[in-house]
């Protein structure tokens, strides 16, 4: 298993350079950049080649990557791969610092999508994000990435002593219970804007210069393989960066063939997906459109190639809880290191089918990968993801699947050392078909 452990391994560290989805664009940018791919931007003409290789980045936290088939386009359509950068943490807010009894400094933070709130308590954690600087063009301004790459965070605990139902269940309070804990108040820390002069410093500009800040917070503490013959992947951000992990590294080892490959990273679907850069916009279908139009297509050209296109939605799935059973379906069990899960909802909450089922599992059995399957239990109410959204505007054929993981959503998630490869090794096997 030792070229499964190193693949594991290289995602654990994929992850870390990623804290945040802007991060995890810049770690995807710089495998590409190495792999031959081009930038090119949505505000230029697009001249592209057949088996050419290239990428599209928007807002620096979504990107799309695709390699040019051999093939005309309107007859052998898309080959997609979706997946999203973003995962649930806490956004620091305008005006952030909040003095506490003349002596703590802490700060004041927003709830992004749905975390499990008390596996926050008592980590260290760190700061990371986008920060817009003064420029020369004040509708472009300069925009750096930052992370401070020490932990200077913590939501403390209340004391058992204190909270004597703890153990009972308490229900944290976002505005008041799960503000994390930066610094005691000194001389150098009066005048406030700690933070600021922190981010001013880690970038190198003057505190002046910074306009404005998307900064969000994460767990500090690597990721790392654990279980007792090293059978797990224990980290953060499992959910959704594994899947671009498992697609990053498919597109960029898979062969130009017929059909045109693509690998789709959205953000902000912890939160609806509703944004310029999420899945509920037009990002995915202009971009499919304009290579058809760049390879000498038109508007019906394009709608040929996405009835003959097929996209896998990437996003992790519930393994069987061995302490929870019960909230699984009877039948339905899906297994850590038992292979990727097809997901499956008579409401539509998934988009898989069973022509779509049927062409992933056949997908799996050509790449030699197990396959599984998903349905909630039917008094359970699921989550959904990008397949939905991305099949509204994109009428192609789609299967939402993933890779099995307990304690979804938790700052510290749990997946299998087997079942990256194996899911790899699928999206692989579909970008060569």
């Amino acid at each position: 298993m030792s070229r499964e452990l190193d693949f594991a391994r290289n995602l654990i560290d994929f992850i870390y350079d990623s804290p945040t989805a802007f991060h995890a664009v810049e770690s995807v940018k710089k495998i590409l950049d190495g792999e031959g791919f081009k930038e090119i931007k949505e505000e230029d003409g697009w001249k592209l080649e057949k088996g050419g290789k290239y990428y599209v980045v928007k807002n620096h936290s979504a990107l799309v990557s695709f390699v040019v088939g051999n093939g005309a386009i309107e007859e052998h359509g898309f080959k997609v791969i979706g997946a999203h950068t973003d995962s649930p943490c806490f956004r620091v807010k305008p005006a952030a610092e909040m003095a506490v009894e003349n002596h703590y400094i802490k700060l004041d933070t927003e709830t992004y999508g749905g975390p499990i709130l008390n596996t926050w308590l008592d980590r260290p954690l760190s700061v990371a994000g986008r920060v817009t600087l003064k420029g020369s063009d004040l509708l472009n301004p300069v925009t750096k990435l930052v992370n401070i790459r020490k932990p200077i965070l913590i939501i403390p605990n209340l004391a058992i002593h204190m909270n004597r139902n703890v153990n009972a269940g308490v229900e944290l309070n976002k505005q008041k219970d799960m503000l994390p804990l930066m610094a005691v108040i000194n001389e150098k820390l009066e005048k406030g804007n700690y933070l600021l002069n922190a981010i001013a410093e880690e970038i190198s500009v003057e505190p002046s210069d910074i306009l404005d800040f998307d900064l969000f917070l994460y767990e500090f503490e690597k990721g790392t393989i654990m279980g007792l013959k090293d059978e797990f992947i224990s980290s953060p951000r499992l959910d959704d960066l594994a899947m671009v992990h498992a697609g990053l590294t498919a597109i960029t080892r898979a062969s130009a063939k017929e059909g045109t490959n693509v690998m789709v990273c959205f953000d902000n679907e912890e939160v609806g997906s509703t944004s310029k850069q999420g899945a509920d916009s037009p990002l995915l279908s202009n971009i499919l459109e304009r290579i058809v139009l760049s390879m000498g297509g038109n508007r019906e050209s394009f709608f040929r190639a996405i009835a003959r296109s097929f996209l896998i939605s990437a996003d992790l799935a519930h393994a069987v809880h061995p302490n929870v059973g019960e909230k699984h379906d009877p039948q339905s069990r899906p297994l850590i290191n038992k292979g990727p899960v097809i997901k499956l909802s008579a409401n539509m909450r998934y988009t898989t089918d069973s022509n779509s089922a049927a062409v992933y599992a056949g997908v799996c059995k050509k790449a030699e990968v197990p396959v599984q399957y998903f349905v909630n239990r039917s008094d359970e109410v699921g989550g959904s993801t990008i397949g939905p959204i991305s099949s509204s505007h994109l009428q192609m054929r789609s299967v939402d699947m993933g890779t099995p993981i307990l304690a979804m959503h938790s700052v510290r998630e749990l997946g299998g050392v087997l079942d990256h490869t194996y899911v790899t090794n699928s999206f692989e096997e579909f970008y060569n078909l």
